[in-house]
């Protein structure tokens, strides 16, 4: 399958990321950019309007059920919760050589997706550094992060993930192209068990775990026991990997807030299960103890009750 430019691109989800993408493109080029929603979140969204970094947007939308030609590219960036039903809303559009990007959170997302329109569609990819905050349609962010992205093994580039990285530089958008994108997708989600729901927890910004050294040594703690799984699971992560992710964080708006905390803020259920869920399960599966997750994924349970 080879996609030799990128024309046509579907956005599933218009939050933090998925707006903050589908605007990059759209000032790219206003045509080749639709979103995919309900009748309803569109009338919703066409009301309230979508703002980013104070910049209004008239996006193009499409129904799931609309009769389009397939995409040349479909972006997913719904939150875990909503994945299945996503998954099912972009059927319509997936022609034979459409590719298909999950930026959800996790490592379980492409398999999932995979599993319903074929695995030969999907690339790898994930995002990482921004520093988004959302309040209702209204998106800001001081850093825009980066998409990393590509086949299971980039040592030689496919020719799709050739035409992605031309997208992403003429829309100018950040990205990387890992050697070994598993490898890759378990340090972000490594990062994620440990700063999004230690942020959760103790309802902290950036700034926190910049200035606090006992903020960020509990982030350490729980980013410890992924390293640990990591390594009876084949994809071993080093400490390096953890200072990596210090240093995004370090690098991030001390203001900014991680998607967990905004979703705990709001009354949101929370992707607690993808993380700290996760962790647990494969904790199980190795004989590996998590006390730390285990006592993250209680709290955080228990916070959504209580909402």
């Amino acid at each position: 399958m080879a996609i030799k430019k990128i024309n046509n691109i579907f956005i599933l989800g218009l939050g933090a990321i998925g707006a903050t993408y589908a605007a990059k493109l759209y000032d790219m080029d206003p045509g080749i950019v639709k979103i995919i929603a309900s009748p309803e979140r569109i009338a919703s969204l066409q009301k309230a309007g979508c703002t980013v970094n104070g910049k209004s947007y008239s996006f193009d939308f499409i129904t799931p059920d609309e009769e389009r030609p397939p995409a040349d590219l479909i972006i997913i960036a719904v939150k875990s919760l909503h994945l299945q039903k996503a998954i099912q809303d972009i059927k319509g559009f997936v022609g034979k050589d459409t590719v298909v990007i999950s930026l959800l959170n996790g490592i379980s997302s492409e398999e999932l997706i995979g599993q319903e329109i074929g695995m030969n569609h999907l690339l790898f990819a994930y995002g990482v550094g921004m520093d988004a905050v959302r309040e209702g349609t209204a998106i800001k962010y001081a850093n825009i992060g980066k998409v990393v992205f590509g086949e299971k093994n980039n040592e030689t580039y496919s020719e799709r993930v050739l035409a992605l990285k031309t997208l992403f530089e003429q829309a100018a958008i950040p990205f990387v192209i890992p050697p070994d994108m598993e490898r890759a997708l378990w340090a972000k989600f490594m990062m994620n068990v440990g700063i999004n729901q230690v942020s959760a927890v103790l309802k902290a910004p950036y700034g926190t775990f910049q200035q606090n050294k006992h903020a960020l040594e509990l982030v350490l703690m729980a980013a410890e026991e992924v390293l640990t799984l990591s390594k009876a699971h084949g994809v071993p992560l080093h400490h390096n990997d953890i200072n990596d992710f210090v240093k995004i964080i370090n690098g991030l708006n001390p203001h900014g807030k991680t998607s967990m905390l905004q979703d705990v803020e709001v009354g949101r259920e929370t992707e607690v299960d993808i993380f700290a869920g996760t962790v647990i399960e494969l904790g199980k599966k190795y004989g590996i103890p998590t006390p730390v997750n285990d006592t993250l994924y209680r709290i955080i349970k228990v916070a959504g009750q209580t909402q």
